[in-house]
């Protein structure tokens, strides 16, 4: 993970209400996968697995930031479970969750999504 001055630095210019969303996704990825490798962009950050490949065959999830609202974007989402129908993006593969506050995000589904993402095999498309 890169260190915390550098996401800070670059949420400056983020509302608080999303720069709030950001930081929870974060933690969220760190409690489940410590290891995995954070990359800034041009729109917000990408979580991968670099010891099992790129952001595409290894991703766990992207942060995207708009100016009203954070969107939670899943490269393989269409082969997660989503119990909680969150998904949107259709008909494409790649999936993603709007959140548009802290208060009404389901934490707890975004937990198991961030999860199952982490441990998704794209060659099996299964969740080891």
């Amino acid at each position: 993970m890169l260190p915390t001055r550098h996401l800070e630095k670059y949420l400056e210019h983020v509302s608080p209400p999303l720069r709030d969303i950001v930081w929870e996704i974060r933690n969220i990825i760190v409690s489940i996968a410590p290891n995995a490798t954070e990359v800034m962009h041009s729109k917000g950050m990408t979580y991968y697995h670099a010891e099992r490949g790129g952001p595409v065959s290894a991703g766990i999830c992207q942060i995207v930031i708009h100016t009203d609202h954070i969107r939670l974007a899943f490269i393989h989402g269409a082969f997660l479970p989503d119990p909680e129908g969150l998904l949107k993006g259709a008909p494409q593969y790649k999936k993603y969750i709007r959140i548009d506050s802290y208060e009404d995000a389901n934490w707890d589904a975004i937990k198991d999504m961030i999860g199952a993402s982490s441990c998704f095999d794209p060659r099996t498309l299964r969740v080891k």
